[in-house]
Protein backbone atom coordinates (compact mmCIF):
# COMPACT_ATOMS: atom_id res chain seq x y z
CA UNK A 1 0.00 0.00 0.00
CA UNK A 2 1.48 3.23 -1.10
CA UNK A 3 1.61 5.69 1.40
CA UNK A 4 0.89 9.12 0.70
CA UNK A 5 2.30 12.35 2.44
CA UNK A 6 0.55 15.75 2.83
CA UNK A 7 3.28 17.72 2.30
CA UNK A 8 3.31 21.36 3.95
CA UNK A 9 4.88 24.32 1.99
CA UNK A 10 3.94 26.60 4.54
CA UNK A 11 7.42 27.69 6.55
CA UNK A 12 5.23 28.57 9.92
CA UNK A 13 3.64 25.26 9.76
CA UNK A 14 7.50 23.56 9.87
CA UNK A 15 7.65 24.93 13.03
CA UNK A 16 11.61 24.17 14.97
CA UNK A 17 11.91 21.61 11.88
CA UNK A 18 12.15 24.87 9.12
CA UNK A 19 15.22 26.19 7.91
CA UNK A 20 17.30 28.95 9.56
CA UNK A 21 14.94 31.98 9.40
CA UNK A 22 17.69 34.29 8.55
CA UNK A 23 17.62 32.71 5.21
CA UNK A 24 14.13 33.75 4.40
CA UNK A 25 12.52 31.96 1.16
CA UNK A 26 10.86 33.08 -1.74
CA UNK A 27 7.30 32.17 -2.31
CA UNK A 28 7.01 28.52 -3.12
CA UNK A 29 7.07 27.47 -6.88
CA UNK A 30 3.43 27.20 -7.81
CA UNK A 31 3.66 24.77 -10.15
CA UNK A 32 5.94 22.38 -8.27
CA UNK A 33 4.44 19.59 -6.82
CA UNK A 34 6.26 17.07 -4.90
CA UNK A 35 4.59 13.65 -3.46
CA UNK A 36 5.69 10.18 -1.78
CA UNK A 37 8.60 12.13 0.10
CA UNK A 38 10.62 10.44 2.59
CA UNK A 39 14.08 9.86 4.16
CA UNK A 40 16.04 6.67 4.42
CA UNK A 41 17.54 7.20 7.85
CA UNK A 42 20.66 4.47 9.19
CA UNK A 43 22.91 5.72 11.53
CA UNK A 44 24.29 9.05 12.07
CA UNK A 45 27.51 8.41 10.95
CA UNK A 46 25.92 7.40 7.44
CA UNK A 47 24.07 9.82 4.58
CA UNK A 48 20.69 9.38 4.52
CA UNK A 49 18.84 9.20 1.64
CA UNK A 50 15.83 11.82 0.30
CA UNK A 51 13.21 10.32 -1.83
CA UNK A 52 9.68 11.97 -3.80
CA UNK A 53 8.54 12.73 -7.24
CA UNK A 54 8.69 16.40 -7.87
CA UNK A 55 5.98 17.65 -11.06
CA UNK A 56 5.78 20.01 -12.71
CA UNK A 57 2.44 21.60 -13.66
CA UNK A 58 3.62 24.47 -15.82
CA UNK A 59 3.74 25.43 -19.09
CA UNK A 60 8.30 25.61 -18.69
CA UNK A 61 10.72 24.09 -17.87
CA UNK A 62 12.30 24.74 -14.06
CA UNK A 63 15.20 23.53 -12.93
CA UNK A 64 16.00 22.19 -9.11
CA UNK A 65 19.41 23.41 -8.34
CA UNK A 66 19.83 22.63 -4.40
CA UNK A 67 18.41 21.61 -1.68
CA UNK A 68 19.22 21.91 2.33
CA UNK A 69 17.76 20.90 6.15
CA UNK A 70 18.68 21.79 9.26
CA UNK A 71 18.05 17.70 9.71
CA UNK A 72 21.18 17.66 7.57
CA UNK A 73 25.08 18.55 8.25
CA UNK A 74 24.50 18.76 3.72
CA UNK A 75 21.99 18.19 1.90
CA UNK A 76 23.26 17.56 -1.89
CA UNK A 77 21.29 16.12 -4.78
CA UNK A 78 22.98 12.68 -5.94
CA UNK A 79 22.35 10.12 -8.65
CA UNK A 80 23.02 6.62 -9.19
CA UNK A 81 25.07 5.39 -12.32
CA UNK A 82 25.57 1.88 -13.32
CA UNK A 83 28.37 1.39 -15.12
CA UNK A 84 29.34 -2.07 -16.46
CA UNK A 85 27.54 -3.22 -13.35
CA UNK A 86 29.52 -1.20 -10.75
CA UNK A 87 27.21 1.39 -9.09
CA UNK A 88 28.58 4.78 -7.98
CA UNK A 89 27.00 8.37 -6.36
CA UNK A 90 27.41 11.34 -8.43
CA UNK A 91 26.60 14.95 -6.81
CA UNK A 92 24.86 16.66 -9.71
CA UNK A 93 25.06 20.80 -10.15
CA UNK A 94 20.71 20.55 -11.42
CA UNK A 95 17.91 18.65 -12.37
CA UNK A 96 15.35 19.85 -14.99
CA UNK A 97 11.71 19.33 -14.62
CA UNK A 98 10.36 19.35 -18.17
CA UNK A 99 6.98 21.49 -18.31
CA UNK A 100 4.28 19.19 -17.50
CA UNK A 101 6.65 16.33 -16.47
CA UNK A 102 7.91 14.95 -13.36
CA UNK A 103 11.22 13.90 -11.99
CA UNK A 104 11.07 10.59 -9.62
CA UNK A 105 13.79 10.61 -6.92
CA UNK A 106 14.24 6.93 -5.87
CA UNK A 107 16.85 4.21 -4.59
CA UNK A 108 19.08 3.42 -7.85
CA UNK A 109 18.47 6.93 -9.31
CA UNK A 110 18.09 10.97 -8.21
CA UNK A 111 17.94 10.89 -4.72
CA UNK A 112 19.07 13.77 -2.08
CA UNK A 113 22.49 12.66 -0.34
CA UNK A 114 22.33 13.91 3.40
CA UNK A 115 25.24 13.63 5.05
CA UNK A 116 25.56 14.07 8.83
CA UNK A 117 22.52 13.20 8.86
CA UNK A 118 20.65 14.80 12.42
CA UNK A 119 17.34 13.08 12.43
CA UNK A 120 15.12 9.84 14.16
CA UNK A 121 13.09 7.07 12.58
CA UNK A 122 9.47 8.08 13.16
CA UNK A 123 10.36 11.85 13.09
CA UNK A 124 9.43 14.35 10.26
CA UNK A 125 12.19 16.76 8.89
CA UNK A 126 11.86 19.95 6.85
CA UNK A 127 13.71 20.67 3.91
CA UNK A 128 14.12 23.34 1.56
CA UNK A 129 14.19 22.41 -2.43
CA UNK A 130 15.70 25.98 -4.30
CA UNK A 131 14.73 26.42 -8.08
CA UNK A 132 16.86 28.35 -10.50
CA UNK A 133 14.21 30.87 -10.75
CA UNK A 134 14.92 32.26 -6.80
CA UNK A 135 11.94 29.88 -5.81
CA UNK A 136 11.95 27.27 -2.76
CA UNK A 137 9.71 24.66 -2.10
CA UNK A 138 9.25 23.90 1.71
CA UNK A 139 8.58 20.02 2.54
CA UNK A 140 8.01 18.05 5.88
CA UNK A 141 8.90 14.96 5.44
CA UNK A 142 9.11 11.70 7.15
CA UNK A 143 11.87 9.32 8.25
CA UNK A 144 11.81 5.97 7.94
CA UNK A 145 14.19 2.86 8.76
CA UNK A 146 16.32 0.88 6.68
CA UNK A 147 13.07 -0.77 5.22
CA UNK A 148 11.54 2.49 3.90
CA UNK A 149 8.22 2.91 4.24
CA UNK A 150 7.11 -0.58 3.73
CA UNK A 151 8.41 -1.40 6.84
CA UNK A 152 7.34 1.39 8.99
Amino acid sequence: MKRHLALLVLPVLLGAAAPSPSATPQPSPANIHAANGWFRYLLPNIPAGGYMTLSNSGDSTTRLIGASSPACGTLMLHKTVNDGGTSTMEMVKSLTIPAHGQVSFAEGGYHLMCMKPKMKVGEKIGITLKFADGGDLLLLLPVYGPSGPSGA
